[in-house]
């Protein structure tokens, strides 16, 4: 890409909308070459690690250039438009696409041959952009041939390091995986999770061999055929984003937080009527009244009784990290997959600003608006696997928290009710929590007091 040299010229960078997030994809532009902006107008949508936001631009101008499709991931910290800020004419036509920076000789020749990143069943992948190679990559092997031919020992193949990060590093080698065998899917040549476990299932390709004359004493064989599968048949969706930072993040949370899980069956019976009348209380009119909004006040009333199932393990410290505060997570189903936004000191809150949270907080995971802080520093989680007509299950732990709950489908169902047997509404709870700082008396107690106060939701008073 072409820095413009124009001082009334400003390139807009790529902003890290969240905590230290290194990447996101440009989901849509919403200006083209020519358009007139003003300070904090939308020019675009990205998507990051945890949610699509939209960038508003921060200055008056003209735009001159769109660097990157839609659809490209983008490093924090690269330009990805400019604008002309002197109020002069835009051009008629965009700028060509610039072509990438022309490397040293010796740095192209260093260039591993048919190293270009691909997908394992795709081919070479195609694309119309090109980028920038990373410098600390390239830059080190050149100047080690350089030397190398300075120091008369004639020209030396240099052996560049497999681009990867640590975590799919120890992936790897817990595979046993070489990652120089490994082909990059990634940004700049970068493997990643998804390259190693595609290595790994792929049939291993013979190493290469110098040239020998063939053998006459038989005939080579034929190659088996090549089953061609048709694409019809098969779907493949790349990962990315919210849902590449969701598998990422349970993969993490299962393999480092030894999990358990525990059931409850519960008579929410009462619990049921509680919500049909509340929807006809004048203090509740306009508000999210419904099972979930009683199930989250009954977690509250758990937590402040057994205040130690709201806490976190800090590895580096070997501590117990006990919070004063809750921050209740809501996991959420997208159509960009699944996200754990929070309710802010959740603790606080009346029953009516409970319900008026909760209520934001769906719409706004609905439409796609939810924003990365709205996702940051949960303490705990609830999921509501029930609307989807599931009994229960045993969830995964969100990275950081301690513990999820898990509400199943309340189901009318015969029930053993002051000692007949009547048809009550039921449904199954399930809390799973990290075992390294919750024991089982603990997550007893909170499982046993969340389905205490729906089976009786009085206690809503009397334990408050």
């Amino acid at each position: 890409m072409t820095t413009m040299t124009d001082a009334s010229v400003r390139e807009f960078k790529m902003p890290d909308v969240g905590e230290g997030l290194t990447e996101a994809e440009i989901l849509k532009w919403y200006v083209k070459v020519g358009d007139t902006v003003t300070d904090g107008q939308p020019v675009c949508e990205v998507e990051t690690a945890k949610a699509a936001v939209e960038l508003p631009i921060p200055y008056d101008g003209v735009v001159r250039s769109l660097h990157f499709p839609e659809g490209t991931t983008v490093d924090v910290g690269t330009a990805i438009i400019a604008v002309d800020v002197s109020g002069g004419a835009a051009p008629a036509e965009p700028p060509a696409p610039a072509a990438a920076e022309p490397q040293a000789p010796v740095a192209e020749e260093e260039k591993p041959a048919g190293r270009q990143p691909v997908l394992v069943g795709y081919g070479v992948a195609q694309s119309s952009t090109k980028r920038r190679p990373r410098k600390g990559a390239q830059e080190p092997a050149a100047r080690a041939a350089v030397q190398a031919e300075l120091n008369g020992h004639g020209p030396v193949a240099v052996q560049e390091r497999p681009l990867a990060k640590p975590p799919v590093r120890k992936l790897a080698k817990d595979l046993g995986v070489d990652l120089a065998t490994v082909v990059p899917s990634g940004p700049d040549g970068i493997i990643t999770r998804a390259d190693v476990h595609a290595a790994v299932a792929a049939p291993e390709a013979p190493e290469p061999v110098a040239p020998a004359p063939a053998p006459v004493e038989a005939p080579v064989a034929a190659p088996a055929p090549v089953a061609v599968f048709d694409g019809a048949r098969e779907t493949r969706i790349p990962v990315k984003g919210v849902r590449k930072a969701t598998a990422a993040a349970m993969v993490g949370s299962a393999f480092t937080a030894p999990h358990v899980t525990e059931f409850v069956t519960v008579d929410v019976t009462r619990t049921v009527k509680l919500v049909e009348e509340l929807k006809q209380d004048k203090d509740m009119q306009g508000l999210r009244v419904n099972p979930l909004l009683l199930i989250a006040k009954a977690l509250l009333v758990a937590i402040k009784r057994n205040p130690g199932i709201n806490a976190s393990w800090d590895e580096a410290n070997q501590e117990i990290v006990v919070k004063h505060y809750v921050n209740l997570g809501i996991a959420a189903a997208t159509p960009r997959g699944l996200i754990v936004p929070n309710i802010k000191d959740a603790h606080d809150k009346t029953l009516p600003q409970l319900a008026g949270s909760l209520g934001e907080l769906v719409a706004t995971a609905r439409e796609g608006k939810t924003s990365p802080a709205a996702m940051q520093h949960g303490t705990v989680t609830i999921t509501n696997v029930g609307v989807f007509g599931v009994d229960t299950g045993t969830p995964i732990l969100n990275p950081g928290e301690s513990a999820i709950l898990a509400v199943g489908a309340i189901r009318l169902q015969p029930w053993v009710h002051k000692g007949k047997v009547k048809p009550r509404q039921v449904t199954t709870l399930a809390l799973s929590f990290d075992h390294r700082l919750v024991d089982g008396e603990l997550g007893s107690k909170v499982l046993a007091d969340v389905a205490a106060v729906l089976e009786q939701p009085k206690r809503l008073i009397t334990w408050a």
